[in-house]
């Protein structure tokens, strides 16, 4: 714990400042001190819509409960290089709803067709650009996986190097970002809490395929 600078090396009447460990008292000299730029308060601003979620298989072998299942995870490159874990999304198209712009992006993503169960919820958040700022709006629900295998072929965009089967258990750890780690929670208390559910996604697509689980 930093500790504060003594009497005597403090000017009268300014508060204690604390003395970084194995420092000397912080000092900051007011002529060096820079404002931000307020470039981005006249950037326009553009909205943006996207929609996607978690795809679900049985997984093969575990009973029904709500940690027996997989989601299709993508894996991508940011730009520094550092590989990411994430849920399938992109923008709607034309005249889209989000729910079917949500099952064409899975559907492109990750090669698994899905059918929507349920709403997860909708993240918002703001981003800056070059030439704009964006409030984006993603759309999230949980499908049911029905048909296709695993691929990452049919992406138009080819940003996702690879996909694979998350089990739910394993999902909130994985994921790289903390909005889709709460999506993947509060779809595990979906799950808890309807049989119903549960009975649906274990009737859709064939749990035969080896799981593919990191």
């Amino acid at each position: 714990m930093s500790t504060p600078a003594p009497a005597g090396d403090r000017p009268i009447g300014r508060p204690e400042v604390p003395t970084p460990p194995g420092g000397a008292p912080l000092r900051v000299d007011p002529s060096r001190l820079v404002m931000a730029p307020a470039a981005t308060a006249h950037l326009p601003v553009v909205d943006e819509t996207s929609a996607g979620g978690l795809v679900l298989r049985p997984t093969p072998g575990l009973a029904a409960t709500p940690t027996g299942f997989d989601a299709a995870v993508l894996l991508r490159r940011n730009r520094s290089g550092r590989i990411e874990w994430c849920l399938p999304k992109g923008h709607l198209e034309g005249r889209e709803t989000p729910e079917e712009a949500a099952i064409r992006e899975i559907r492109e993503e990750t090669g698994i067709r899905g059918s929507i169960q349920v709403d997860l919820g909708v993240i918002d958040y703001w981003f800056t650009g070059e030439d704009r700022r964006v409030h984006k709006v993603v759309h999230h629900f949980l499908l049911r996986a029905d048909g296709g295998s695993l691929t990452v072929e049919g992406d138009p965009d080819g940003e996702a190097e690879d996909v694979i089967w998350v089990g739910m258990d394993d999902l909130p750890s994985k994921l790289s970002y903390p909005n889709e780690q709460r999506l993947a929670a509060v779809a595990a208390e979906r799950l808890g809490s309807s049989p119903e559910l549960l009975a649906a996604l274990r009737s859709g697509m064939s749990h035969l395929e080896t799981p593919d689980h990191p």
